[in-house]
């Protein structure tokens, strides 16, 4: 039987501290070697792309992919497919606009609760578009002592309407954002949205918004200043991280200095060694946490009765 879920059902399903909880869990087993994850490919079509991505994890029992269309910002449609592991079985076709916000941001959550320093209060926002919010909710449920959130992004409006849906201040710079104890970007942009020198110490900055070679949230004084480094996968990093790549090629960094999350998560590398630390986690997103959230989901359909049979 193949469950059919749609973003409804998915929203009803999942929030952010499932979420939180999947992703966590998956980096584990990354850790432990039990899954396969395997890098983001695009395929250009006439005005967009196709990107595909797989991941088998055979301790979960599940593997598939995520596989989305996109004709620019705000015209992205995004699927899971979960097959099982023992097999020939396809478990489950998901609507996965939710569940890849989700994921996103409990990336930033995991990331918050290993790396972030003892006492964070204030949470910095750059960006108010589709992956910000649940950055926002998952940071909040990693970090429950937050007290303050800011946010910025260059549309008065969008920027008005993202404060009043997240409970957050609007910042007049993207040097008031970038001042807080936790940063996140979260934008399109092509350049640069966080400088090095805003960085208070001790903070812990999560780019999440740039996954294409030629992108750049972070000024080379971010790179140089962080004591820590780590992303979520180095071969993948490798194809597509512009904050990462670009620095490398000009001496600012080595492969060899930049870490996993799950390595940290497992328990294998101290991230942080002082509170005074800068340290970057850079976000691309990989297949493992789709088909983990994407598990979650099915198995919480099918306790509830939700979904549709195929």
């Amino acid at each position: 039987m193949t469950l059919y879920l749609t973003e409804e059902d998915v929203d009803s399903l999942l929030g952010p501290a499932d979420a939180l909880a999947a992703v966590e869990d998956s980096f584990r087993r990354l850790a432990r070697g039990t899954v396969d994850n395997r890098p983001r490919q695009r395929l250009k079509l006439e005005e967009g792309l196709l990107a595909v991505m797989p991941a088998a994890d055979l301790e979960l029992g599940y593997a598939g992919l995520k596989t989305y269309a996109a004709f620019g910002y705000g015209n992205v449609r995004f699927v899971v497919l979960l097959f099982e592991t023992q097999r020939a079985n396809l478990a489950a076709v998901i609507e996965a606009n939710r569940l890849g916000q989700l994921r996103t941001g409990a990336a930033s959550g995991v990331a918050a609760r290993h790396l972030a320093r003892s006492g964070a209060r204030t949470l910095g926002v750059i960006g108010c578009g589709f992956q910000a919010e649940t950055q926002v909710a998952c940071v909040r449920e990693a970090l429950p002592e937050l007290e303050r959130v800011v946010a910025y992004c260059r549309t008065p409006e969008r920027l008005e309407r993202f404060c009043a849906a997240v409970g957050a201040e609007p910042a007049e710079s993207h040097r008031e954002a970038g001042e807080q104890d936790v940063v996140v970007t979260a934008t399109t942009s092509k350049d640069p949205v966080l400088r090095g020198e805003w960085l208070r110490p001790g903070a812990l900055v999560c780019a999440v918004g740039a996954n294409d070679r030629s992108a750049r949230e972070l000024d080379n004084a971010v790179l140089e200043r962080a004591a820590f480094v780590c992303c979520d996968s180095r071969e993948q990093a490798r194809l597509e991280s512009g904050d990462l790549i670009e620095p490398i090629e000009r001496g600012v960094l080595d492969w060899l200095e930049v870490h996993e999350l799950q390595e940290v998560v497992a328990g294998e590398l101290t991230g942080r060694q002082s509170d005074d630390d800068i340290v970057l986690f850079k976000s691309n997103g990989i297949a493992a946490w789709d088909i983990a959230l994407g598990a979650a989901a099915l198995e919480r359909a099918r306790e509830r009765g939700l979904g549709r049979e195929l």
